[in-house]
């Protein structure tokens, strides 16, 4: 190699900065995707070399020392063969997973030997991919024999897990073991018998084009351990055929510049089953180039699914450049967009993911001035990130370079912010968020247990005002939540803002986890609304949906005492309860502890 191939990957200032407010050009990205391919190369030849020490880590497979010695000969060969396997997003959770696997000396989801034997499955896709002449040995697993980016040969086996002999050259590809023998299709597209490809989805739009593989094989594809094939029909293909290609039509109109990079850093998808009403999505660090989602049917949420991961999938490259914050894992923080307590590195990610978020519905709310739906999401969005942003931006856990990547951020959201925004999805988004904080308070902040007791003690005697002081906050959230939580009412305001004006009457009541005071609450009948959430505290006065619900059906009218308590202390307002309940004769409802409460707190 020259010194030039030796050089350092480094990220100027110029992508730095320009990643941070979301933009970048495709060369920034491919710059990205370099060095992860560097990254996973140095990784894999770790794990050979950690391989080689212990000879009897192969089990029943070669050392995989000689997979590695094909892959050398393919790269001579037919050197974009061996950069399409390592560029292959599951290349990199592979050898993540494995090389953890190998320093905690643990054997993983099946047996070790199989993991390793994986590396075998790289080095013959490649050959295939080159056409080369071959013979290796495979890993079998439940009758499974991945090709990474190809697809998944399947074998007749009496065991979980078992070797197969590969054969290539101009004759044919042939897989074999003891009961079957599987010739792979000249066109690697065709599904046989034996042989599931991994399909492809392209979209067009205008001279734009977004090309991904749909992979629902790899064994490598899910976030935290191997998985199973779950294969697609034919029909459901096609179904995400058709909301792949209206989500890059939203894309490729609405944010052109975004769209003219992300067919560089996103080029697989995970496709996960539905889930009612919402469209959840994941990715990992490790499979740069990946996205898990779950299926829908609408465009819009699919569109904001892949700007939200393309920039989850981008952060993740500039960290394996920059350092951003130090290792501090401890869950203190809090996110609008998650249930639980966060470390300073998922903010970070959900700051710059949901910052890319508010550009899409920003975007599509402009194009649509009477899409409701799109105005809201951008009210929710930006203001979530603002404050997330500006709550972390002093945050000791932070590197210089870290807050000069939130001032990227800030710098192109402030204007947004300015902006404006129809009345009702604006004070929508206020509910929807008033909600959520309430809501995480409520199951992961635990009030001071003196503060507590003394406010019970005043009670009791009968005090109208305590003198208490100020009150002090919780310092740290737990990450054990206190009660559960759906998120239910958030999913029907979306409900009653989508297009279909009979969306919210029709499939409201099948929103998991609804009552008939949400339902009341956001079709605006907030007295029934008020009257349900307490009919549901009287029988259960712990509910953390109830006692927030019950908040905002109040706050609808007035921002009364009572309302300000459940919506900003209702950690306190249900500690108190709980307190009264334990060690009085008469417990009063928990509205009227809320409203006493309120009083005196802010």
């Amino acid at each position: 190699m020259t010194s030039e191939e030796l050089s350092p990957h480094r990220l100027s200032w110029a992508d730095f900065d320009a990643f941070a407010r979301g933009r970048g050009s495709r060369a920034s990205v491919r710059r990205l995707r370099a060095a992860e391919r560097s990254r996973r190369l140095l990784l894999l030849r770790g794990i050979i070399d950690q391989a080689a020490k212990s000879p009897d880590l192969s089990g029943s497979l070669p050392s995989p020392e000689s997979a590695w010695e094909l892959l050398a000969r393919i790269q001579e060969l037919a050197p974009a063969a061996v950069e399409t396997i390592l560029a292959h997003p599951y290349t990199g959770t592979w050898a993540g997973y494995t090389t953890r696997l190998c320093r905690q000396d643990v054997t993983g989801v099946c047996p070790f030997w199989v993991h390793l034997g994986h590396v075998h499955c790289l080095a013959a896709a490649a050959a295939v991919h080159a056409g080369a002449d071959f013979e290796a040995e495979l890993p079998i697993w439940q009758g499974n024999v991945s090709l990474p980016t190809l697809g998944m040969v399947r074998l007749r086996t009496g065991e979980a897990f078992g070797v197969a002999q590969v054969s290539g050259g101009s004759g044919g590809v042939f897989f074999r073991n003891r009961h079957t023998e599987v010739r792979l299709p000249d066109d690697l597209s065709v599904e046989t018998a034996g042989w599931q490809p991994v399909r492809r989805v392209t979209s067009w739009c205008g001279d734009r084009r977004l090309s991904i593989r749909l992979d629902d094989v790899d064994p490598y594809r899910g976030l935290y351990e191997p998985i199973p094939p779950r294969r697609l029909t034919a029909l459901e293909v096609e179904s995400w055929r058709t909301v792949v290609d209206g989500a890059w039509q939203l894309l490729a109109t609405h944010l052109p510049g975004l769209a003219e990079t992300l067919p560089v850093g996103l080029e697989s998808l995970v496709p996960a089953p539905a889930v009612a009403f919402r469209l959840p999505s994941a990715s990992t660090g490790e499979a740069f180039g990946s996205a898990i989602v779950a299926y829908g049917t609408d465009p819009e949420p699919l569109a904001a699914a892949l700007v939200h991961e393309f920039h989850h999938i981008r952060l993740g490259g500039v960290q394996h450049l920059a350092t951003l914050h130090d290792d501090d894992r401890r869950e203190r923080l809090y996110a609008p967009w998650r249930d639980d307590p966060r470390p300073i590195g998922g903010v970070l990610h959900g700051i710059y993911a949901f910052f890319g978020v508010t550009a899409f519905w920003r975007a599509l709310s402009a194009a649509e001035p009477a899409h409701e739906l799109a105005a809201f999401e951008f009210a929710l969005w930006r203001t979530a990130v603002w404050r997330t942003l500006r709550a972390v931006h002093e945050d000791e856990s932070l590197t210089p370079t870290g807050r000069r990547f939130l001032d990227g951020i800030a710098a192109e959201l402030a204007p947004w912010r300015e902006e404006p925004v129809p009345a009702e999805p604006a004070a929508w988004a206020t509910t929807a968020a008033l909600d959520h904080y309430a809501t995480w308070r409520l199951r992961h902040l635990r009030p001071d247990a003196r503060t507590v007791s003394a406010l019970a003690d005043a009670w009791r005697r009968g005090e109208s005002w305590p003198n208490l002081g100020r009150l002090p906050e919780p310092r740290m959230p737990t990450p054990v939540p206190d009660g559960g939580w759906a998120d239910t009412r958030t999913d029907l305001i979306r409900l009653r803002l989508g297009r279909d004006r009979k969306s919210f009457g029709d499939n409201g009541p099948m929103v998991p986890g609804v009552t008939s005071a949400d339902l009341a609450l956001v079709a605006g009948t907030h007295e029934q609304a008020a009257d349900g959430y307490r009919d549901l505290l009287a029988v259960d006065p712990d509910v953390p949906s109830a006692l927030v619900g019950l908040g905002l059906a109040l706050a609808a009218h007035a921002t009364g005492p009572a309302a300000r308590a459940l919506l900003h202390r209702p950690e306190l307002v249900r500690a108190v309860h709980r307190e009264l309940r334990t060690n009085t004769d008469s417990t009063p409802a928990v509205e009227v502890i809320a409203g006493w409460i309120g009083r005196f707190t802010h």
